[in-house]
């Protein structure tokens, strides 16, 4: 729909109807297509037959809209004034500058903005985009490399939204690289769902994320792996995610069959005497490494190893179990963490 200027679209008065603008604000996120219209300041009847939705009160005539609080007329985010506004699928508008969003996409925005060549018809029209709202304003913040972590958006929306970028001809991996505000603020929900965000990670080979990410997944057990997941995750990054888990557990076992180096023989404790420590040190090694899990933290080794020296009164020997777990523990926590 063509508009002659944005004042059109922000103010309305005709006859004895009133306008009152709002703004819509993205507080609460969802991508189910029953969520509440919030509703804001409209713009008015289109002459043309494809005018934006407008919701007529008739005991009041008041005409409502809703804007975006990012991405409306005033909204300073690039020093020429937006040119294009977007409707969403539920009614919101986004006024944005269509050189950002063409110099980022390889469709024309899904074939919705016109191009170059067509310019002049791309001056202040409105474009029907079929993304609810929260899903848009994502997709528009990556677009604009701004951070959106003020609406405090689910991981489902955020998924959503990153999942819908090669339909707009957006690389994701360009877009969302550890310098950017969607990277972090989708890091932010791995200690929590580490499994869903490493998926995301995975479907779209953003191996910057999926790399911190796997560290969350240390504890997860693998053999609750669905085929739906298994298949959700791809092949590459399922098995990044087995080898991970298999090299550590394997390196723990490893780490654990040195038992305490032997000290000189004495008086009081000969080889023969320090063979209690090293039949000790095994049975304890063996028990920690029947269930090696990748997941293991030092305090739990340190703690499991630290009790033998309470059986032993060499005082040679119990410096050397004290040696020895102080290696261990160093060993481990250099092992590597993630994929």
């Amino acid at each position: 729909m063509e508009i002659t200027n944005w004042d059109s679209v922000l103010q309305f008065a005709s006859g004895n109807m009133d306008l009152n603008l709002q703004e819509h604000d993205f507080s609460e996120y969802s991508t189910s297509s029953s969520t509440p219209n919030l509703q804001v300041p409209t713009p008015p009847h289109s002459t043309d037959g494809g005018g934006s939705p407008v919701c007529d009160d008739p005991s009041d005539h008041n005409v409502l809209v809703s804007i975006s609080t990012t991405f409306y007329p005033g909204a300073n985010l690039h020093s020429l004034p937006p040119d294009l506004a977007l409707l969403s699928s539920d009614s919101v508008f986004f006024y944005v500058h269509s050189h950002i969003i063409l110099a980022v996409s390889d469709n024309s925005f899904l074939s919705l903005i016109p191009t170059s060549s067509s310019k002049e018809h791309s001056n202040n029209m409105v474009i029907h985009v079929p993304e609810l709202s929260p899903v848009l304003n994502i997709i528009l913040h990556i677009i604009y490399d701004k951070s959106c972590s003020h609406y405090s958006p689910s991981l489902e929306t955020l998924s959503a939204a990153v999942n819908r970028l090669p339909s707009y001809g957006i690389d994701s991996k360009s877009r969302i690289t550890p310098s950017t505000p969607i990277h972090t603020l989708l890091l932010s929900h791995a200690p929590l769902s580490p499994l869903e965000v490493y998926t995301l990670a995975a479907k779209h080979d953003l191996y910057d994320l999926a790399v911190p990410t796997s560290s969350h997944l240390l504890s997860f057990q693998l053999s609750t792996i669905t085929d739906d997941i298994a298949e959700a995750i791809g092949p590459k990054y399922l098995r990044r995610m087995f080898f991970l888990h298999i090299g550590r557990s394997e390196a723990l076992k490893r780490i654990l069959l040195q038992p305490p180096h032997p000290h000189a023989p004495t008086p009081w404790c000969d080889f023969t005497n320090q063979k209690t420590l090293t039949r000790a040190w095994a049975l304890a090694s063996a028990y920690l490494a029947w269930d090696a899990r990748p997941d293991i933290s030092t305090g739990f080794l340190e703690a499991a190893l630290a009790p033998l020296a309470e059986h032993l009164s060499c005082d040679l020997c119990k410096q050397g179990l004290n040696d020895r777990i102080k290696n261990l523990i160093v060993q481990w926590s250099v092992v590597k963490r993630t994929i």
